[in-house]
């Protein structure tokens, strides 16, 4: 009896390792691939402006080696060309993935070397991550990618670990605003008579819509036409 009891007392706590691991890896995958919840709990609204001057920009905390965010990217980068409005991309690293801190450091690299490069190696990235598989192949893949652009690639891209400590900085950030997967992605206003700031949890669905909203809520109220000029004396 005794000996059938404690058998029954490992099954049970098998069990219950089991569903504890399972929960365990469900929250994971919601942080690496993008599950969406009810929305993201913003505690600080400090990152969800738009640049000085801008009445509309997309805000988006992401991980190169996210796939999710890979999914989400073409989307992103069509709708940023359409409306011509400021793209903020920040990074919000993603625990255990393998290449993605270089890749960051990498892009913020390529942003000091030339207008836009920066941008436009994280696109590269998010479209062949696939073929991405360890640090020598994203190490290959900069290297091909700055000799297809006549640059030539240093040993240390980050020496002094000024860009590391910037892509720390942006996750630190998204932590504080309440970002807990990835891509996490927000349409922000200046002025706006409408919300602050939307987030977008289905960009293929909702991120033209939303956009669309988001300008109409902006437009400065036009002056009257027939207002009185002042009377000179």
């Amino acid at each position: 009896m005794l000996l059938k009891a404690h058998a029954v007392l490992a099954r049970t706590s098998r069990k219950f390792l089991f569903l504890a691991l399972a929960a365990l890896f469900a929250s994971t995958v919601h942080a690496q691939y993008g599950g969406q919840g009810p929305g993201t709990q913003v505690r600080d609204t400090s990152a969800l402006h738009p640049p000085a001057g801008a009445r509309v920009a997309i805000v988006e905390f992401s991980d190169l080696e996210c796939p999710a965010c890979a999914l989400a990217n073409p989307t992103l980068l069509e709708a940023a060309a359409k409306y011509k409005i400021p793209w903020v991309r920040r990074d919000f690293l993603i625990p255990n993935h393998i290449w993605s801190p270089v890749a960051a450091v990498n892009a913020r690299w390529f942003d000091a070397q030339r207008k836009g490069l920066g941008d436009e190696y994280r696109n590269e990235v998010f479209a062949n991550q696939s073929s991405i598989y360890s640090l020598l192949a994203l190490r290959q893949f900069t290297e091909k990618f700055a000799k297809d652009h006549n640059i030539a690639l240093p040993f240390a891209l980050d020496p002094q670990g000024k860009l590391n400590a910037a892509v720390q900085a942006d996750s630190d950030l998204g932590r504080r605003t309440g970002v807990d997967h990835t891509p996490t992605i927000w349409i922000v206003t200046a002025n706006s008579k409408g919300a602050p700031f939307i987030e977008v949890q289905h960009p293929d669905q909702q991120l033209f819509t939303t956009i669309d909203q988001a300008l109409a809520d902006t437009v400065a109220s036009a002056k009257p036409s027939n207002a009185k000029k002042p009377t000179k004396k």
